[in-house]
């Protein structure tokens, strides 16, 4: 028998898998990128075109106001789709399992044997993970859900609703507390700083390369920000 011995210092008890943040998670960065990125863009458009501080203030108010509900909403209905997909899936294996129950311990052998076990050990290991919840089971090793984990479309929509908020605070607060010379290159080396941190931390959330994202979060905020503010140059030139 082969004895498992634990990692020299990592604690089982203690250790930590963000697996089943990654919903929420997603939700944050996305709507806090959207947030920064978004409502900057509109700001340096409009502080292009030549308006004094109160509009520009405006601006970026409706903007916060109108994208951070426009995400809430979106990303309700986008969970919430998926949802339904979850319980479709586990109410109709609810009724496998109560009807035909011979053939999905078949199924469940055989999903242990496409794992690499023998016949003789998949059916010892689908008979002992029968012990438990079988619904629990099944739709851990058939389906790949958690029934822990399932999709929740109100913690999305919220999370989404407040990281939008928190990146679009971002220039407004510039916008209101700089002069009016310092306000569009402090609002450009805010939202750069801001998506580099959030492209980053992303990163570092999924386990990829971390300034391989960031710089590429950095280049696309330097893209949009560029863009607009040749928008509301131009625009400013002809009203």
């Amino acid at each position: 028998m082969i004895e498992l011995t634990p990692t020299p210092g990592v604690d089982p008890s203690t250790e930590r898998h963000l697996g089943g943040r990654a919903a929420w998670l997603r939700a944050a960065v996305l709507g806090a990128n959207d947030g920064l990125i978004s409502t900057s863009s509109l700001v340096v458009a409009v502080a292009a075109a030549g308006s004094a501080r109160g509009p520009i203030l405006i601006a970026g108010i409706a903007a916060l106001s109108a994208g951070a509900l426009s995400m809430a909403a979106g990303e309700y209905v986008s969970v919430s789709s998926q949802r339904d997909v979850e319980r479709g899936d586990l109410a109709r294996e609810r009724v496998e399992l109560a009807s035909e129950p011979e053939s999905e311990h078949e199924e469940l052998v055989r999903l242990q044997e496409a794992k690499g076990l023998s016949r003789s050990t998949a059916e010892l290991v689908a008979r002992e993970l029968e012990r438990g919840d079988l619904l629990r089971v099944h739709a851990r090793e058939e389906l790949g859900l958690d029934l822990d984990a399932l999709a929740r479309p109100v913690q999305a929509a919220v999370v989404s609703a407040l990281s939008f908020t928190l990146g679009a605070i971002v220039p407004i607060l510039v916008v209101l507390l700089a002069s009016e010379t310092a306000r569009e290159p402090l609002v450009w080396g805010s939202t750069l700083v801001g998506l580099t941190v959030l492209g980053g931390s992303a990163a570092r959330i999924g386990g990829a390369p971390v300034w391989r994202a960031a710089l590429r979060v950095l280049v696309a905020g330097v893209l949009a920000l560029g863009a607009s503010l040749l928008v509301g140059t131009l625009t400013g030139t002809v009203v």
